[in-house]
């Protein structure tokens, strides 16, 4: 009986005095490998949860970026549009139909097409996005893009991101050192004459924005009167539902018309439901948690069956069930605190180097953190709930 008081709890009258933290705590520290182990295997199922989060944030908010940045309250698109890489076009006509609704201020049409960009340096071929709008319309709110659209009057010129992969060229750092560049686009030459920001996406790795009149230059297939995105701008005093529902009244249901909010949601919809990436990164999540929970169960259920004579003991003495329950409830609390910490620092590195290498928007925020040390706890909290089931069938006299 000795050589078990002598273990890590301390088995006397001062015991009962003991808060269940405090028991918890050397529980954890006595065994100083196996605290190590369950911070690192912690640590490893939450960068894994950070990462597919990240990726899947980095997804949908590149996506969107140019609908958020759309200079008007309402859109007009293609009843078999689905999303900026799956284009469909419908007839002008329908713009200047809706210019007629009573509140609308202005409507701008905007062009979309991939086209074929060749590297002005290494001349290898790439698709670029081509985004064409109207240069006497403030059509997207863009800097960059503000600034020098009236530089898209002049004919063959166009503006560049400067957030592209580097295949598409130095552009960006060339421009800026003062350099003229002059590339050749769809076989015809054309000039840079700004630069604008804009994130890739898994869909589209590089922009440009040009004009109306020089986009149909470049995609000479395009046929004259069909476009893919319609703008419609409201006057300060207009309501939105009741022009949104004016519109969609009068307008033929070739097309349909949303608000620039659901425009952006139904862009996000087709990613996550359309499409297997968003499927991918949940199950990346949801098998981070399970490996998470393996990795603290079978620490927890180690613990508890080394320290089973000391578990029978304080029940012999008068401790509860409910007592040793808490001990090791709270021993996966501080395990998860304690390998949540290190990973969210790891996560948070692996983000800024993954932006810097993709040019993807990695960045952390408070709800994402809050979010993963939650799954961390009910992980760790699982995990805690079937170990515990072995104290409960301890018995002193089954022991001893």
């Amino acid at each position: 009986m000795t050589k078990i008081i002598d273990k890590p709890i301390n088995v006397t009258a001062k015991s009962k005095k003991k808060k269940p933290l405090f028991l918890s705590w050397l529980q954890l520290r006595k065994e100083r490998v196996r605290l190590l182990v369950a911070i690192a295997g912690i640590s490893f199922a939450d960068v894994l949860m950070f990462l597919q989060m990240g990726f899947r944030g980095a997804l949908f908010s590149s996506a969107v970026e140019l609908h958020h940045s759309i200079n008007g309250e309402i859109v007009i698109l293609s009843s078999r549009y689905r999303s900026l890489i799956s284009l469909d076009r419908f007839t002008d006509r329908r713009l200047y139909q809706a210019a007629g609704v009573s509140g609308v201020q202005s409507v701008s049409p905007i062009y979309l097409n991939f086209i074929q960009w060749r590297n002005p340096y290494n001349k290898e071929i790439w698709d670029i996005y081509a985004i064409g709008i109207n240069p006497e319309h403030q059509v997207l709110n863009i800097k960059g893009v503000v600034e020098n659209r009236q530089k898209l009057r002049e004919p063959y010129t166009v503006l560049f991101n400067s957030g592209s992969r580097n295949e598409f060229g130095a552009i960006a750092k060339k421009f800026q050192a003062g350099e003229s560049i002059v590339t050749e686009i769809d076989e015809r030459q054309f000039q840079v004459r700004g630069l604008f920001q804009l994130s890739p996406t898994f869909g589209i790795n590089a922009h440009l924005v040009t004009s109306d009149i020089n986009f149909l230059r470049m995609v000479r297939s395009r046929q004259g009167g069909l476009i893919d995105i319609g703008v419609v701008k409201l006057k300060p005093d207009a309501d939105v539902n009741k022009v949104l529902a004016e519109l969609r009244s009068l307008l033929p249901n070739d097309v349909k018309v949303m608000t620039r909010q659901d425009f952006a949601k139904a862009e996000v919809a087709f990613w996550n439901a359309s499409t297997p990436v968003g499927y991918t990164f949940d199950l990346g999540v949801v098998i981070a948690f399970i490996v998470g929970a393996v990795i603290v169960y079978q620490i927890l259920y180690s613990d508890v069956t080394d320290h089973l004579p000391e578990y029978a003991t304080l029940k012999a003495m008068g401790f509860r069930d409910r007592y040793l329950l808490i001990v090791v409830f709270q021993e996966s609390l501080i395990l998860a605190v304690l390998g949540f910490i290190p990973a969210t620092a790891m996560a948070w590195g692996i983000y800024e180097i993954t932006h810097i290498a993709t040019l993807l928007p990695m960045a952390m925020d408070a709800g994402r953190i809050t979010f993963v040390f939650v799954l961390t706890a009910i992980m760790c909290s699982i995990s805690a709930a079937i170990a515990v089931r072995k104290i409960q069938t301890a018995d002193p006299a089954d022991i001893f």
